[in-house]
């Protein structure tokens, strides 16, 4: 318990020193050779600064000391083909480098370029007056939220492979210990109150191992966002909806000719059918659209009210510099029982999304396993 609220602590801390960067600009140095003012707090700025992607890795400011790793870029160009460089080459999007250029809102204003065009972190290929070319390219980048993404999945093959040896040595008969005592209750649950209640028959052995993959995936991904200097993998739009498409995927895969049949063949009256077959058809793909939305919100929610909260301490610092120090350890105490409740809200949507995509594969092939049982207990 000591341990968590350490954890908590520091990434309340280190969530503070982010938005204390955003506040002075540059280091001091920088700021004192240009003699200009420091930035003005901008609450738009260091909120979406923190949860949306990037292609370097930064993880906690102290000071003018800025912590960042930077990140592989990969550029494939149609006329010039892939390149390849450290991310560190654009300097934070201050410079071009081999024809590319990282946006950033500087750029953009400098440029006089619409910003829904030219988003923030986004790559574009720039001429030798770093102006932008209008060639298309595609940024094959490993981002800071693909690199977590990888990390994620590193330590779900690593940790489950170590409960499939810690079975292999013990067997299966003997009480298991360590972490295996950890995951074993968990999987036993998920398989027999949410596999094997909403898949049907033999086929809830076949489908327990992908709805495992994804609840503990999805998990992983939510409790490493949790970590000081994390990325916002599972608050971000692009991942959920990969996830949900996924479980679209696999649910089509199960679907048989008794839900087609269901879907534009619905057993009401003739005059309903018109109208009740498109809302069915609708429906399908309504289904991953909420699991996509459902999970991608709560958890953008979570990291946007922390970082709401720690902004506050600057927009009373603005009108009182007591002000602003006197409501830092009420921030501070608010992120940890926010951090409290994320931690909470980071099981209960990975068991959501795995649920649900167990109740949408049983649903898809419901019709035919009902068609099966009443065959069967005929043919008794």
């Amino acid at each position: 318990m000591v341990a968590l609220v350490m954890v908590l602590g520091l990434h309340s801390f280190s969530n503070f020193s982010y938005a204390e960067e955003h506040v002075t600009g540059e280091p001091a140095t920088a700021q004192a050779s240009t003699a200009e003012e420091p930035k003005k707090f901008d609450v738009k700025e260091v909120i979406f600064g923190h949860v949306k992607d990037a292609h370097d890795w930064h993880l906690f400011s102290i000071g003018e000391t800025h912590v960042t790793i930077p990140l592989p870029v990969i550029i494939y160009n149609p006329t010039r083909g892939t390149s390849v460089f450290s991310s560190s080459a654009f300097h934070h999007g201050h410079e071009s480098h081999d024809g590319y250029r990282l946006i950033n809102g500087d750029y953009v204003k400098e440029k006089g370029l619409d910003p829904a065009k030219f988003p923030d972190q986004k790559v574009i290929a720039v001429d030798a007056n770093d102006n932008p070319t209008g060639v298309e390219i595609y940024d094959l980048s490993m981002t800071k939220n693909i690199t977590s993404m990888l990390i994620a999945a590193i330590l779900l093959v690593v940790l489950m492979l170590n409960v499939a040896k810690a079975y292999k040595i013990r067997g299966a008969k003997k009480a298991p210990k360590g972490f295996q005592g950890l995951v074993e209750p968990v999987i036993i649950f998920m398989r027999d109150e949410v596999v094997k209640p909403n898949i049907p028959g033999k086929h809830a052995a076949r489908y327990t191992p992908f709805i495992l993959t994804i609840f503990f995936f999805i998990l992983i991904n939510n409790l490493l966002g949790l970590l000081p200097g994390s990325a916002n993998v599972t608050g971000n739009l692009a991942v959920t909806s990969a996830l949900a498409i996924i479980s679209f995927i696999a649910t089509m895969l199960s679907t048989n000719k008794h839900f087609w049949g269901h879907i534009f063949n619905p057993p009401v009256p003739l005059g309903v059918k018109f109208i009740l077959a498109p809302v069915e058809l609708i429906g399908v793909f309504t289904k991953p659209v909420s699991l996509m939305i459902r999970l991608f919100a709560n958890i953008l929610a979570g990291h946007i009210i922390i970082l709401s909260i720690i902004s506050l301490v600057f927009i009373f610092g603005s009108l009182n510099k007591v002000a602003g120090y006197g409501f830092l350890p009420v921030t501070v105490l608010f992120n940890i029982v926010m951090m409290m409740l994320e931690l909470l809200v980071a099981f209960i949507q990975a068991f959501i999304f795995a649920n649900l995509t167990a109740v949408f594969i049983g649903q898809a092939m419901e019709g035919g396993h009902d068609h099966d049982h009443e065959h069967e207990k005929a043919h008794h």
